[in-house]
């Protein structure tokens, strides 16, 4: 049986590539489909086993390793470029457009699709995409997403089963797709990330520096409990901003090798985590540790965090309600063997052997 995984795009080892090589360990004969494959030697040998991705026109295109994001309007046409009629499964995994390749018209294919979650700036991102552009500017986009949603749309039909990494992404599936979804929960290493119970005086945050992980709004408490320290790790576009703001209590390490997160990890009094999530990896890494979590009672930390278990809930995205959820966690007592018992359910080994029994069920049903 040949098999191709379509993913969106690599540049970096993130969430979705974390769940890419578990996919491949599963098939490490399939072939690798992606709009741009810009890995750096290390990212590529631990994401696809030093092999590369096949990829579209926008790989050769100006510019295209620093700012592919700019060819929006050109992924409908680059992932549908993709001739994938010599295989007989697809599995495509889509948090942008992957889920829109083209199927043959000629022989049966099964096509599933692992979704991160449906293109969020052309659904529940939109406003804040386009809200603060000038009016020229403003306009090209709004005609993009317009285009893009009309195109995701048109294309649900293209894929055979859903998965959704979470049910948020499943209730935004049945939303937006109107289809049902089976629910898979990512892979986490929780070998990598192993207990430890000698916790100490500080908190810490860890993501992507970028506006809707909501680090900068985690600062900004910390910098009103000055008594409180917080470590931040992580690099992107708000990373200065983020060092001009912080008190003397916050320490911004920026970015950090994988082995010094799993210490402070470790170490940490609590994980600090604001972000509306489609699940959310990086939370149950800390609980792995046995690091409680304080997190947003929204989207995947919604699920995983379980008040008063293994961390702490608060409602809003706003400085008042994470200074209210730090004070609320310092007064309970939470035990680190259970916290990391809870992470359990979300190991790797777990996801491979649900992934490995949906497709196979799936594969058995189209035959017959």
């Amino acid at each position: 049986m040949k098999i191709a995984i379509v993913h969106d795009w690599l540049v970096t080892n993130a969430g979705a590539e974390k769940v890419l090589k578990a996919i491949l360990d599963i098939y490490p004969n399939a072939d690798v489909f992606s709009l741009v494959d810009f890995l750096d030697e290390k990212e590529r040998n631990i994401v696809l086993s030093g092999k590369y991705a096949k990829t579209s026109f926008i790989q050769k295109l100006p510019f295209a390793k620093k700012h592919f994001r700019n060819y929006l309007p050109l992924f409908p046409k680059a992932i549908e470029s993709f001739d994938l009629s010599n295989y007989d499964l697809i599995i495509s995994s889509s948090w942008a457009v992957a889920k829109g390749v083209k199927k043959s018209v000629k022989q049966q294919q099964l096509h599933i699709c692992y979704c991160h979650t449906p293109i969020r700036y052309a659904w529940d991102l939109y406003d804040e995409y386009t809200s603060n552009l000038s009016q020229p500017k403003k306009f090209l986009v709004q005609q993009t997403l317009k285009y893009i949603r009309k195109w995701d749309l048109a294309t649900v039909y293209r894929v055979d089963y859903f998965i959704a990494n979470s049910k948020f992404v499943q209730k935004r599936i049945k939303k937006i797709y109107n289809k049902d979804a089976k629910v898979i929960y990512p892979p986490v290493d929780i070998e990598k990330f192993s207990l430890y119970k000698q916790k100490e005086e500080f908190y810490l945050t860890a993501s992507r520096l970028v506006p809707y992980k909501k680090t900068k709004l985690i600062v900004e408490a910390f910098n009103t409990m000055s008594d409180k320290k917080l470590v931040v790790i992580g690099a992107g576009e708000e990373l200065e901003d983020i060092q001009k703001i912080a008190g003397k209590n916050i320490t911004v390490l920026g970015y950090c090798d994988d082995h010094i997160m799993v210490d402070f990890m470790q170490r940490a009094k609590a994980f600090v985590y604001a972000a509306v999530e489609d699940f959310g990896i990086v939370p149950i890494e800390a609980m792995a540790c046995g690091t409680p979590v304080i997190a947003l009672n929204d989207g995947g930390t919604a699920e995983t965090v379980v008040d008063e278990l293994n961390g702490v809930h608060f409602k809003n995205q706003r400085v008042e309600d994470i200074v209210n959820a730090v004070e609320r966690f310092e007064s309970l007592k939470f035990d680190a063997y259970s916290i990391a018992k809870s992470a359990e359910s979300y190991a790797t080994i777990r996801f491979k052997q649900e992934m490995k029994d949906f497709v196979s069920s799936k594969l058995i049903n189209d035959t017959l």
